[in-house]
């Protein structure tokens, strides 16, 4: 039996919850969490099973002040594994925790964990939503490409996915975010 594994799984950034729970199941089958690379690549190393609790943090801004950062979290006991596309991975043994604990103390401090993935990450999207695909498609739209030959309709039609993909991933946010927010309302 190999003491190493490697796993593919796909989250999006709406799903950090559902990761944090498939590290802390896997660690408990005795895998415990060595590294993470693009595509969705999880790298496992051969462990005593134990219950552990994985936590992720999205904060550029908390990286760009590292040490302070990382100081923070070890002062709590989490221990510092890695930081991948943004987000910075924490774990601590479950028998240190002290009742259900989490690396943010409240609602408040989540709902801002929230709001620089917006900030990170979908203002960046948008900002290529409304300057690239949008008037692109509009081009598209006035030329009447998709009556063109099979070159511009093709294109036509892929920038219409595109736009349509981009907007259910907003809404989605946008749910995620509200449901979120009135959690606890």
């Amino acid at each position: 039996m190999s003491v190493y594994k490697k796993e593919f799984r796909y989250f999006t950034i709406f799903d950090y919850e559902k990761e944090q729970d498939y590290l802390s199941k896997m660690h408990e089958r005795g895998w415990k969490f060595t590294g993470v690379t693009f595509p969705g690549i999880y790298c496992f190393e051969l462990c005593s099973p134990e219950k552990v609790i994985y936590q992720l943090d999205y904060n550029q801004e908390g990286l760009a002040h590292k040490a302070e950062y990382l100081q923070m979290f070890a002062d709590c006991g989490w221990e510092y594994l890695l930081e991948f596309m943004g987000y910075s991975y924490f774990r601590k043994p479950a028998a240190e925790m002290k009742e259900e604990e989490s690396i943010f103390c409240d609602d408040e401090s989540r709902m801002d964990m929230m709001k620089r993935v917006f900030r990170g990450r979908m203002v960046p999207l948008l900002c290529i939503f409304l300057a690239v695909l949008m008037p692109q498609l509009m081009i598209q739209l006035s030329d009447r490409a998709w009556t063109e030959g099979s070159f511009r309709s093709s294109v036509f039609w892929l920038y219409l996915i595109l736009v349509i993909v981009y907007i259910a991933f907003f809404v989605r946010f946008a749910i995620h975010y509200w449901h979120f927010k009135n959690k606890d309302r």
